[in-house]
């Protein structure tokens, strides 16, 4: 697509960001029926499948710019998908939370906060897998994304475990708390719909192959706009591309905390972060080198903004701030400020080193 001009460009790149949107919700929607029909939701393999389900974008950029050798648009959509993805709750805390109370407030559980220390585990390994020697190649992999996908499958299972009981009070719950179990509106919201489970799977199908070639579409036309306007591919892939492929985490978001899941909403922020950086197996299986020894000061940095976003939305889960500032809690607008400074800080170092 280098060879398209400028508005063609464009044109097919934000048709890709619409196809995405369109098709992510109706995945997301399937994903919840079929689900709940075949009993997969706390099962390991059918927590297994959500996550791939719903990051179906991130998986077709980061394949198809491993294949084309293009790895930084594939680290940078990676770790800059994480950052904006929590960002993505600033705008469920200011533009989808009715009443006094912010988001935290009400989502506040031990199990949300323990999904934010899996993130943060394994971004960790993600910073020490930078600092290992390319020569650790082995079988087309390396012992860091190894180690990212065994601890995301470990959390997986903690995880599973603590949404069924924790000794804590209530069960790690707070008082006060969003009025339903998690989950239990979209249950019976699933339960409503008149729709075979035939009907629900030729739907995911088609939702899934529409996700995966509109993603090809946002790689392709994303590297040559990139080039176009002078923007580095780590820049452009987290920024951007990270903020395209987050629009049906959005979407979803704004329906859970609409119908009062808060805890939904957050976990499915927190569940896909968590996911994301295993995907850093594949891009080294499909492109034949390691991967995250290549990291630049970029993406690291990234990994460290990431980090930080998620600690923050950990404290306030804990402390629960009770009042809203400009339409959301102090832990959102603190996320919102730190972000804004990050992608400053993002920009300084793409240009200054």
């Amino acid at each position: 697509m280098s060879g398209w001009p400028l508005w063609g460009l464009l044109l097919a790149f934000a048709a890709a960001a619409a196809a995405v949107w369109v098709a992510g919700i109706s995945l997301s929607d399937q994903t919840d029926v079929l689900s709940a029909r075949f009993g997969l939701g706390s099962a390991l393999g059918g927590l297994i499948l959500l996550a791939i389900a719903t990051n179906l974008p991130e998986i077709a950029i980061v394949a198809s710019a491993s294949l084309s050798g293009n790895l930084g648009v594939a680290v940078g959509n990676i770790l800059g998908g994480i950052a904006i993805q929590t960002v993505v709750l600033v705008a469920l805390d200011a533009f989808g939370v009715r009443g006094r109370r912010p988001l935290t407030y009400r989502a506040a559980s031990l199990v949300l906060v323990l999904e934010a220390v899996l993130v943060v585990a394994v971004l960790a390994i993600v910073i020490a897998g930078t600092q290992l020697p390319p020569s650790l190649l082995a079988l087309r992999v390396t012992p860091a994304p190894v180690l990212i996908a065994v601890t995301w499958v470990v959390g997986l299972l903690l995880l599973r475990r603590a949404g069924r009981s924790l000794p804590w009070h209530e069960s790690g719950q707070p008082p006060d708390g969003q009025e339903h179990p998690r989950g239990q509106s979209t249950t019976e919201r699933v339960r409503k719909q008149q729709i075979s489970t035939a009907k629900s799977a030729t739907l995911f199908g088609i939702a899934a192959v529409a996700t995966l070639a509109a993603g090809v579409v946002l790689e392709r036309s994303g590297e040559a706009l990139a080039d176009r306007i002078g923007l580095s591919g780590v820049l452009f892939g987290a920024t951007v591309l990270a903020a395209a492929t987050s629009l049906p985490e959005l979407s979803t978001g704004l329906a859970s905390v609409r119908i009062g899941d808060y805890q939904l909403a957050v976990s499915d922020i927190f569940g896909g972060n968590a996911f994301l950086p295993v995907l850093f197996l594949m891009a080294t299986v499909i492109s034949g080198h390691a991967v995250l020894p290549q990291a630049q000061h970029t993406d690291i940095y990234l990994t460290a903004l990431a980090m930080v976003l998620t600690l923050i939305y950990a404290v306030g889960l804990i402390f629960r701030p009770n009042r809203r500032i400009a339409r959301m809690g102090i832990d959102s607008l603190t996320v919102l400020v730190v972000y804004t400074i990050g992608v400053a800080g993002l920009f300084a170092i793409a240009h200054g080193g």
